[in-house]
């Protein structure tokens, strides 16, 4: 049998799924239902990638983050984002809401907005991530909303549980 290849370029082996190869990002119609969907993708992606055990609560977090983002830009389509960077699950999630340029109502609108947030900020507390908001970087504007939710060394979701050599620093 003959190898493939595309355009004079052979086939490259593909890489075992890991926690180091985390890396998918999903735009989701501003709808209530998009949470749900958002809740199952995370699933898959965790269970994909051996971060089993942080289903649950990447979940919640998942939904908090989605649900803040509807409210604040309802109809609007909604950008999920999850990263697994330095033994760290980041979900991110941009909305089309745009900052304020007058302080009072900025100062409304992140109150509303860290009020949607308060179930987010209980679970990444108790899991010591940390989670924010502010302006999105991308061209377009909008809102970036994340949390960041650290897996230990000697957690089962760790890589280094899950047979990946620890990186030690020189």
């Amino acid at each position: 049998m003959s190898s493939l290849t595309v355009c004079g370029t052979p086939p490259t082996s593909p890489t075992p799924p890991s926690p180091y190869t985390l890396s998918y990002s999903l735009t989701l119609p501003g709808q209530p239902y998009s949470a749900g969907v958002a809740r199952d993708a995370v699933r898959t992606v965790l269970r994909t990638h051996h971060l089993t055990p942080l289903i649950p609560l990447t979940q919640q977090v998942t939904a908090e983050l989605m649900a803040a983002g509807w409210h604040h830009s309802p109809g609007e389509d909604l950008y999920l984002s999850l990263r697994y960077r330095d033994d760290s699950l980041r979900v991110i999630v941009y909305d089309s809401h745009t900052p304020h340029t007058q302080p009072r109502l900025a100062a409304l609108c992140e109150a509303r907005r860290r009020s949607h947030l308060r179930v987010l900020a209980a679970l990444v507390k108790d899991c010591r991530g940390d989670w924010g908001f502010g302006p999105a970087r991308e061209p377009g504007g909008g809102t970036r909303s994340w949390a960041r939710l650290p897996t230990s060394p000697t957690s089962p979701a760790s890589p280094q549980a899950a047979g990946r050599p620890e990186r030690v620093a020189i």
